[in-house]
């Protein structure tokens, strides 16, 4: 080969490798199960890892997985302490935590739904909404994200003679993650550090070979497995317990399920310090929702009596998605309040019986409760005693305010 060819095939390389480089996404930064934080980055397979500097000191930066067959890239990580004050990936900076977390976007049920002849127009960005979601959501500036889980929607291909999501992939693959996912996220990837929950949609049967490989907070998660550890994160003046319900039954409880998840809950909550917020996709105490439910139906019938005589004092909120809307639950004193936020992009089919007070759930009664349809996010803003909260639709327009202060849990609708 002649030098000048050789140098053609060189630029040739170069060229293609940024060109796929540039359909990447940007590096994020995400809590990970032992309190630290995880700097990832998506990578092309013949990519070496990027440099990851931490306060002035370079990191180790490790491939996590390779590249596979439905996965045809490869996927970094470098972990550094919470606390590390300055980030940077290849010199451009990645958010970190303040040393007092104020600011919270919660978002969840992001992706966009095709299973069998359910289909929803993931190509228009009114029917799917999670672009504009993470776009106004990043620009509130929070200090956290939450995401309650539920990213990967699209199992099915699109029929044929539908437009509105002609040409979607589909499957367990990256270009599913990639669509449903990283892409529309990428503003709020960008704009700080992300606390991530497994919903039900990443078991093993449907996007969770795609969860392990990109998402999962545990750094020895090798395998799809069906329940994982849970975890506590105590960061920023604020204390989380993660616990992955994924798998948890909604309608019954199956006693090897109730078994498993009583034992991870006994630990878990423990020495839950006051204030503490458990996270879980599954909603614990709810009423379920959407086309075909039963009146009186509630969940989660798995988890509920898993946590049975478990509740420890200190736990404030339970914060989970899986319904698709927003709904607030307070129960008073007896009780943690129910926070659902699942109105992040899918289709909001949820509320097909009323929330109202004196409905009873697992033995307490609904004391206050909100329950509103549209698409949108939420943001919770520190306050001298406990938390504000605010709702807002895709217009930014507010739909309601929140107050959370111990386990009172009141939210008004704006239109009030």
């Amino acid at each position: 080969m002649s030098p000048l060819l050789r140098w053609l095939v060189v630029l040739l390389l170069l060229a293609n490798s940024t060109a796929r480089a540039a359909d990447l996404p940007g590096p994020w930064a995400e809590l990970a199960s032992d309190g630290g934080l995880d700097v990832r980055s998506v990578t092309a397979p013949d990519m070496a890892c990027p440099k990851v500097v931490a306060d002035g000191t370079a990191l180790i930066s490790t491939i996590r997985r390779k590249p596979d067959g439905d996965y045809p890239v490869q996927v970094c990580v470098a972990h550094t302490a919470a606390s590390t004050r300055g980030i940077t990936v290849d010199g451009l900076p990645v958010p970190v935590l303040p040393g007092d977390i104020k600011r919270i976007v919660v978002i969840g049920d992001t992706g966009c739904r095709l299973k069998g002849t359910f289909t929803q127009d993931c190509n228009d960005p009114v029917k799917w909404p999670f672009a504009v979601v993470a776009r106004l959501a990043a620009a509130r500036h929070p200090d956290l994200v939450i995401h309650v889980g539920d990213y990967h929607y699209r199992e099915s291909a699109c029929p044929g003679g539908q437009p509105g999501c002609s040409g979607s992939p589909y499957g367990d693959n990256w270009p599913v993650w990639q669509k449903d996912f990283f892409d529309p996220a990428a503003p709020l990837l960008a704009a700080a550090p992300w606390v991530l929950v497994r919903g039900n949609h990443e078991l093993c049967s449907r996007g969770g070979h795609g969860w392990f490989r990109l998402l999962d907070p545990h750094p020895d998660a090798d395998k799809c497995t069906e329940t994982t550890s849970p975890y506590a994160l105590h960061i920023g003046g604020l204390s989380l317990l993660l616990f992955d319900g994924a798998n948890a039954d909604d309608p019954t409880a199956d006693p090897a399920k109730v078994t498993v998840y009583r034992e991870q809950l006994e630990t878990l909550l423990a020495n839950a310090p006051p204030h503490t917020w458990l996270l879980t996709h599954r909603p614990i105490w709810a009423l379920a929702q959407g086309p075909g439910v039963t009146p009186g139906a509630t969940l989660n019938a798995t988890e509920q009596a898993a946590i049975h005589d478990l509740v420890p004092a200190g736990l404030d909120m339970v914060l989970s998605g899986h319904i698709h809307d927003f709904t607030s639950y307070e129960f008073g004193p007896p009780r943690p309040a129910q926070l659902v936020v699942g109105e992040g992009g899918d289709a909001n089919d949820a509320i097909s019986q009323p929330v109202n007070p004196g409905i009873a759930i697992d033995g307490v009664r609904i004391h206050r409760a909100l329950a509103i349809p549209d698409y949108g996010y939420v943001v919770l803003h520190r306050v001298s005693q406990g938390w504000t909260g605010t709702v807002y639709a895709l217009n930014d327009q507010v739909l309601a305010r929140c107050r959370l202060h111990g386990r009172e849990l009141a939210c008004r609708s704006a239109a009030r």
